[in-house]
């Protein structure tokens, strides 16, 4: 009866966590090109559409820029470009792939909802090992089930998972093979013998790790050498030897799937690039102190620095009055080590190593460091106070995380709310013929590839000169009657390419309209 209880409570939570992701997703109105790059590899014949003979300086319908973006009817159940652009380009291709499958069932036109949808159903999975975990956690608890699940929900709900489920990335899919990994890892803390089954769940899951993300494996080299000196210290060299067979046994099956990995880690250009962050010492701590400060803004709505402070309080106050140290069981402690050694390892390593400083590198562990904290500063309320008044307080600074986003006005990464009107316009009213500047030294076609899926005429201009005669070739044929749009990318002049096509086309007016990922759209009329 109350497994049934939990299991109901869960489903609820799950529903509720489901709706808000609905809720929040329904506000994304454009992609980066990150997400831009996620569709078009599942689909495309090639990594770019700029490498297509006839993309520059030819007018396209908007079907054009849908071929990239979105499956076609002829092209349902085709799979070969999922593996053959992964093999191209700098990741492995589990991702994509079910992402290509979900996209089978919205063809013929662009949507973000496949990769949302796929993303909320991961999320599903990832509360419900993330509920475990921390049912592990506070297993000595009164009412562990009921905190296990409100603690998991919530660690699923913060601006990062918020993030995470709103970016067509394979980040989701990696924070869940991260959150089984360390469930799995911890299954087999607790094993004194070798478990076959829970081995090959290991081996089967960081096949599916490796095959999503290559930065997964920095996690598993941590628990690997937590295990490995765990099993040495205890002599324990049989269960060492089946471990270290069932990891060999992903990674030899990962080669065999997608032997490309090598080439990608080692010789590609991302590989190349991690090697170079680190040769590069100077930047190591400013990488690392910029993502806490994304760790502090979107796992913690701003609120670490009070948690922080509240914490080396509560350890002076013990200290000083109660003369004793704070100390949690030795079962807890070794629970905990596999979680927070890993996870501070992937931190660190990922913050140095990744190209640009910002959350989606680290998202995989980010509800582990959300649970981490709560947890430290919970036991350490309970250390100091009644059990009664503890639960009261972590439940108010719960409260003050999720309120807090409405209250500094935070929104999670790659919402882009604020390009809704701009969509919105030029898929209807001002959807009118468009001319790109293109300047291909600042070449960020793709981060702006989504409006040109609405506009239903444009021109990608690239690197000509601004003459009265080049412009008047552009729009021969053209219907400008109500005016043009214009798209100017980065080191250009952009008022005198402005004046001059006002002049060429004897229009007067022009209004800014925004600036969107890698160009400034105006309306000249």
């Amino acid at each position: 009866m109350k497994n049934k209880k939990n299991i109901l409570i869960i489903v609820f939570f799950l529903i509720l966590q489901t709706i808000i992701y609905i809720f929040v997703a329904k506000n994304k109105s454009y992609l980066h090109i990150d997400e831009a790059y996620s569709f078009g590899l599942t689909n495309y014949d090639k990594i770019e559409i700029q490498d297509n003979k006839d993309f520059y300086d030819t007018w396209h319908s908007k079907e054009y820029y849908e071929d990239y973006l979105a499956i076609q009817e002829d092209e349902k159940g085709i799979y070969k470009p999922v593996y053959e652009n992964q093999k191209n380009d700098v990741h492995p291709p589990l991702y994509y792939l079910l992402l290509r499958f979900c996209m089978e069932f919205s063809v013929d036109h662009v949507s973000i909802w496949p990769g949302i949808i796929l993303n909320i159903i991961i999320y599903a999975f990832i509360t419900i090992f993330m509920y475990l975990i921390l049912r592990k956690l506070l297993n000595n608890e009164t009412s562990s089930e009921i905190k296990a699940i409100t603690l998991a929900f919530i660690s699923s709900i913060t601006l990062a998972s918020l993030s995470t489920v709103i970016n067509i990335r394979m980040y989701a899919l990696s924070t869940l093979n991260i959150t089984i990994t360390t469930f799995l890892h911890m299954k087999l803390f607790e094993s004194n013998k070798a478990n076959l089954k829970l081995l090959m769940a290991i081996t089967i899951n960081s096949l599916c790790g490796v095959l999503t993300h290559y930065y997964y494996l920095f996690y598993l080299v941590a628990l690997y050498l937590i295990f490995l000196h765990k099993y040495i210290k205890e002599k324990r060299l049989k269960q060492l030897l089946y471990y270290t067979l069932s990891l060999l046994a992903a990674g030899v099956l990962s080669l065999l799937i997608f032997p490309y990995s090598i080439q990608h880690m080692f010789f590609g250009y991302r590989g190349q690039g991690v090697i170079s962050s680190f040769k590069n010492t100077s930047e190591i701590f400013p990488s690392i102190f910029i993502q806490i400060c994304n760790i502090n803004r979107f796992i913690f709505s701003n609120t670490l620095p009070i948690i922080l402070i509240v914490m080396i309080l509560l350890l002076i106050y013990n200290k000083k009055y109660k003369k004793t140290t704070f100390k949690i069981t030795r079962q807890s402690r070794e629970m905990l080590k596999i979680i927070y050694i890993p996870t501070i390892f992937f931190f660190l390593i990922t913050s140095i190593a990744s190209p640009w400083k910002v959350l989606r590198y680290f998202a995989p562990v980010c509800g582990l460091i959300f649970i981490l904290i709560i947890f430290y500063l919970y036991k350490l309320m309970q250390f100091t106070i009644n059990k009664k008044m503890c639960n009261i307080l972590i439940s108010i600074m719960l409260c003050i995380i999720l309120i807090s986003p409405f209250v500094f006005s935070l929104k999670p990464e790659l919402l882009y709310d604020n390009k809704k009107e701009i969509v919105q316009q030029m898929s209807n009213e001002l959807n009118l013929p468009t001319i790109y500047c293109f300047n291909s030294k600042a070449n960020g076609f793709l981060s702006d590839i989504f409006i040109f899926s609405k506009l239903n005429e444009s021109y990608i201009a690239k690197d000509i000169q601004y003459t009265e005669s080049n412009i008047k070739e552009i729009v021969k044929n053209k219907n400008i009657s109500k005016g043009i749009l214009i798209f100017i990318n980065d080191g250009q002049n952009n008022q005198l390419i402005i004046d001059t096509i006002k002049q060429s086309l004897n229009l007067t007016n022009c209004e800014y309209l925004q600036k969107l990922s890698s160009c400034d759209a105006y309306y000249i009329h």
